[in-house]
């Protein structure tokens, strides 16, 4: 096996330290036959829940705990997180073992989990450059992808025991008003109000309400795949947004994340992932295989989309406001505000490019 293509955790952000001498003894109490003193080391990103690998002697494992600063009501929920995971594990094997989970303030500040280090390979910005594809390949990794996004959405999660995590019902409207609430809450003086997208929202949502088990955060730097074959998928990470909800809103989360090749500079300036490779789907490609699959019927995803775009100015703009306030030093989000503004522009024009095509479509009719 090529080590160089397996993701690896780098050095810990300065100030982002988890306190060993209370950790360390913690650790070893939880019967997890862990050999020695580890090595830590933090994952990439650090947008949300803050993510270590300690490395053992004998094995790695991974930490999971909030971050610092004031945070979302209901967000960083590290026991819903954990106790999901383990309920969802048996039923959909791409999660990870869960190990252990603690709430002692006195450990590290703040709750944490530690489960299974999965070792494979992350699709983030780029593919690995030591990892030999072809298109075909490439293909076959963006359908394995969405499969199990699909296998997701069709997971029985009332005999899974899942029933509980959320209302479910009434799905759509909370999502809208929630992330309303949370944009103009999180708003800073440099971003624009974000009232045409929200009225837009709240007075075009389908008639129609889906209701199974969602990601939420679904996206190919959210997989890990096997080092053996980068096609074939052997994890999905991140389950802090899991709930039950509509399955397209789900989709157009996903898609909000989707940076084609062809794209403008600001939107390749902020891919995170490898969508922009040739043999990847298109994002209209992507909605057109999903719903075959699934045979969903939608005839027009703009609502879909539009939320996606939204939600993720929403969770842009809390992580920059966190910022702004001085709550996270982190230099990654010094610039998110602009983010926040090229995703209204993207939601406004989807809006107007399905008012474009009504207005064709009621001309042609007329005549």
């Amino acid at each position: 096996m090529n080590q160089a293509i397996i993701d690896k955790a780098h050095s810990v952000r300065q100030g982002e330290e988890l306190a060993l001498a209370c950790l360390g003894p913690w650790l070893q109490s939880q019967a997890l036959n862990l050999h020695g003193q580890p090595t830590v080391t933090q994952y990439a990103g650090g947008a949300s829940n803050w993510t270590y690998c300690l490395s053992y002697d004998n094995t790695d494992v991974i930490l999971r705990r909030a971050p610092a600063g004031t945070k979302a009501k209901g967000a960083h929920d590290m026991k819903r997180e954990f106790t999901l995971q383990q309920a969802l594990q048996p039923v959909y094997p791409y999660v990870p073992n869960m190990l252990s989970f603690c709430d002692d303030p006195n450990i590290i500040g703040t709750d944490f989990y530690v489960m299974q280090k999965l070792r494979g390979i992350i699709p983030r910005k780029n593919l690995p450059k030591d990892l030999s594809t072809s298109p075909q390949q490439t293909q076959q990794l963006c359908k394995n992808v969405i499969d199990c996004l699909i296998e997701l959405h069709q997971v029985d999660y009332q005999q899974a025991g899942l029933s509980h995590i959320a209302k479910g019902e009434g799905y759509m409207a909370r999502q809208i008003s929630g992330w309303s609430k949370r944009f103009i809450d999180a708003k800073t003086w440099n971003v624009p109000s974000g009232k045409f997208v929200i009225n837009w929202l709240e007075n075009n949502m389908p008639a129609n309400e889906r209701i199974c088990l969602t990601h939420n955060d679904f996206r190919f730097d959210n997989v890990v795949l096997d080092p053996q074959d980068y096609t074939k998928v052997i994890g999905v990470l991140d389950w802090e947004l899991a709930t039950l909800g509509d399955p397209l809103m789900d989709l157009g989360n996903m898609l909000a994340y989707w940076v084609e090749a062809d794209d403008d500079f600001l939107a390749q300036a902020t891919r995170r992932q490898p969508t922009h490779l040739t043999g990847m789907m298109t994002r209209q490609q992507v909605i057109e295989y999903y719903l075959e699959k699934t045979a969903i019927r939608c005839d027009d995803f703009t609502f879909y989309e539009v939320y996606g775009l939204f939600r993720l100015a929403g969770i842009v703009q809390q992580i920059y406001y966190r910022y702004h306030h001085k709550q996270t030093a982190n230099p990654a989000f010094k610039q998110f505000w602009v983010f926040v503004h090229y995703l209204l522009w993207r939601c406004k024009k989807a809006i107007k490019a399905q008012q474009r095509t009504k207005l064709t479509s009621t001309i042609t009719s007329a005549t």
